[in-house]
């Protein structure tokens, strides 16, 4: 399986709902089932909300395969140097399987 390179790394995962969440991938499965441990949710707010984005801990999370849309490696120098709470952006839609 591909992810299997990324065991003991630090990953994001976009999920079908819209969901952004961050943490070390522990485990997975044929099945695309995640376990994140040290994982929390990034929440990134639009501007004209006038509250900043957060993330939240989550601890460890265990992430159904079936909703999954993206799993992929963070580059943790570059993730340490942003302020999340400083990033805004438009809410992300749900995505769905046709």
């Amino acid at each position: 399986m591909a992810l299997n390179a990324y065991l003991n790394k630090k990953v994001s995962v976009l999920t079908l709902d819209g969901r952004t969440m961050v943490g070390t991938l522990f485990s997975c499965d044929g099945s695309m089932n995640l376990v994140l441990a040290d994982a929390y949710e990034r929440i990134i707010r639009p501007a004209e909300e006038g509250v900043p984005s957060e993330e939240v801990p989550l601890g460890l999370y265990i992430v159904r395969g079936d909703s999954v849309a993206v799993c992929g490696r963070v580059d943790e120098d570059i993730d340490e140097k942003i302020d999340w709470t400083k990033v805004h952006g438009e809410v992300l839609g749900s995505t769905r399987h046709v």
